[in-house]
């Protein structure tokens, strides 16, 4: 894509080794309401938000949550997830120096995550918010988070720039689809789960060594 717009960078699982820590508080809910959380649900709850994470969770360890028990067990998840989050956060292979090679390039960047804002502002933390132009967080599109392509459609119009012009990268089946539908081309690095090929996806084991010329090829 010569004519590169912007980047577009998922969060969880793309820049930080982060889904692993999602398992503590996780796993760790799903026992203290007496069940225990499969595998095969925890992958579907890879690169999907709040909501929807809690209803998975409930629906796994067989419980039919009022409101009230949503909202006490996103509080409780959201508050273990911060403290696993300031314990320190692990960076995936290659991410810290592909954000700076892309920064120094000049090409307008943003972040999309489904995590919420206040978890992402302590992420940011150790990411850098003077990296990015536009951050989007799952709490802030209207309950119309990835698969769908409001995220990314949100950053495009935040930054000014036509979506179909920009590279997202992604590195599961949820935020892939949502990147696809937004009409991005989308740099897919696999992380705990696979994602499947399709259109304007190109594959790559890592971000080592990707900088605005690797984006500007795709």
């Amino acid at each position: 894509m010569s004519d590169l717009h912007a980047v577009l960078w998922d969060m969880d699982g793309t820049l930080l080794d982060s889904e692993k820590l999602w398992d503590i508080p996780l796993y760790e809910y799903a026992e203290k309401l007496g069940g225990v959380l499969t595998l095969e649900t925890r992958e579907r709850m890879v690169g999907s938000n709040v909501p929807t994470t809690m209803r998975l969770l409930f629906a796994d360890v067989g419980i039919e949550p009022t409101e009230a028990d949503m909202a006490d067990g996103a509080a409780w998840i959201s508050r273990r997830t911060e403290e696993v989050f300031r314990a320190g956060l692990p960076w995936r292979p290659g991410a810290q120096e592909a954000l700076k090679a892309v920064r120094a390039s000049g090409v307008p960047m943003a972040l999309v995550t489904s995590t919420e804002r206040s978890l992402t502002e302590v992420a940011l933390d150790t990411i850098g918010r003077n990296l990015f132009d536009v951050t989007v967080c799952g709490d802030e599109v209207d309950g119309l988070n990835k698969p769908l392509p409001e995220p990314y459609l949100k950053a495009a119009r935040l930054l000014g720039v036509d979506a179909a012009r920009c590279v997202a990268i992604e590195d599961s089946p949820t935020g892939v689809a949502a990147a696809v539908a937004a009409g991005c081309t989308v740099l897919v690095v696999p992380c705990d789960v696979e994602v499947p090929t399709g259109e304007r996806r190109v594959f790559r084991d890592s971000l080592v060594g990707v900088d605005s010329e690797v984006l500007r090829a795709l």
